[in-house]
């Protein structure tokens, strides 16, 4: 057992299972216990415990964490003084930003935030609420919503303002948009006395790094072939690429090997057209982790 041990926050509800996951894709395996609030790690040197979201923050600037995995919108809404590792776009849904937004019943009056001067809205996100009312020099009751938020309207509020990523359970509950208040995405972030410390700060680096390379290598393959020398150019057009294609000799003088990475979406298209250029053998393969 090391001696040094990184306190690490491990989101609990919506985010869970997918941090998890990306955590596994990452080379960390983590196990949760139904009766327990600290999952287990294949690491010796992290002590995870699972945590709300909206709560993380504050956690790690009191320094209880070290470090630990939440919204960006959070950390505003707490106002918690920590240090941002790195950006992780991921959610329970989709790899697109979670929004906050404002709603109102389909039927009502509201049209602009200004609609709203002295109104009822009920939202999780208090905080984030009343700095958009004040940034548009609107008054309005904000009170804190424990849940369900979106069957609040029209009768213990005049409008909400909730986090979505899709708007299915918006339309579902007859709601419309009037306005967006925040997009978020999902962050790695540290105390600040933690990141100081030299060994802390090398572990969350390279956690974090390992975490981004899978990220990154999200909608990407391999794709390798063998081409004659004198096919290499007309081949290497029909090669979008991070960076400049591979090209290695073999030990045919006349041949070379030619690798790169390019979105999946684009290989059923660049295929035929490798092959039609002259390319042979060729193999698409998985990228697991992609390390700029």
């Amino acid at each position: 057992m090391s001696d040094n041990v990184l306190k690490l926050g491990i989101p609990a509800g919506s985010l869970q299972e997918s941090t998890a996951e990306l955590f596994r894709r990452a080379g960390y395996k983590i196990k949760f216990s139904s009766r327990s609030y600290y999952p287990s790690i294949d690491d010796d040197e992290i002590e995870c415990l699972l945590i709300r979201a909206q709560e993380m923050a504050r956690y790690v600037e009191q320094g209880i964490l070290d470090a630990g995995i939440t919204g960006h919108d959070w950390v505003l809404e707490t106002e918690a003084d920590v240090h941002e590792i790195c950006e992780l776009v991921f959610s329970k849904v989709s790899r697109r930003p979670v929004r906050w937004v404002l709603c109102v019943p389909n039927d009502s009056d509201v049209q602009s935030v200004k609609d709203l001067e002295g109104k009822r809205i009920a939202t999780e996100a208090v905080g984030l609420t009343k700095g958009f009312l004040t940034k548009h020099g609107v008054t309005a009751t904000v009170e804190f919503s424990w849940g369900a938020t979106e069957v609040k309207p029209p009768r213990l509020a005049d409008a909400i303002v909730e986090v979505t990523e899709t708007g299915s359970s918006l339309r579902a509950n007859n709601l419309r948009i009037v306005d967006e208040v925040l997009q978020s995405t999902t962050r790695f972030i540290a105390n600040k006395e933690a990141f100081a410390d030299e060994w802390k700060k090398q572990k969350l680096e390279n956690i974090a790094l390992m975490l981004q390379s899978c990220l990154a290598a999200e909608g990407k393959v391999g794709v390798m072939m063998n081409v004659r020398r004198s096919d290499l150019e007309r081949v290497l057009t029909h090669l979008p690429a991070l960076q400049r294609p591979t090209v290695a000799d073999l030990s045919d003088p006349d041949w070379v090997a030619v690798s790169t990475i390019v979105d999946e979406s684009v290989v059923r298209s660049i295929v035929p057209a490798l092959k039609s250029a002259g390319a042979k053998g060729i193999v698409e393969y998985s990228i697991n982790k992609i390390i700029e």
